[in-house]
């Protein structure tokens, strides 16, 4: 999916910590949730989550994921999805 070059230099923009490609499972566990319509999934922008993920890249605390949307990775703040949402 994403070159590993490239992830070697990719940095979350909020704190620039590492970001590492997100696990299948994650993904899957996120789109559930997102195609739930009893569960609101939003960004940090505020913005419903309404498209299923092909992909994301998690920050290294696992409390972000940016979606990878056509295989570029989406690098930008407001489009961050917070994982606690999906957890539990």
């Amino acid at each position: 999916m994403i070159d590993k070059e490239l992830l070697n230099v990719l940095a979350c923009p909020q704190d620039r910590s590492p970001l590492t490609v997100a696990d299948q499972s994650l993904i899957e566990k996120l789109n559930r949730a997102i195609a739930d319509e009893d569960i609101t999934i939003v960004n940090l922008g505020g913005k419903r989550v309404e498209e299923p993920l092909a992909g994301g890249l998690v920050r290294q605390d696992k409390t972000l994921l940016y979606p990878v949307v056509d295989d570029i990775p989406v690098l930008l703040a407001d489009e961050a999805i917070p994982l606690e949402q999906i957890d539990g």
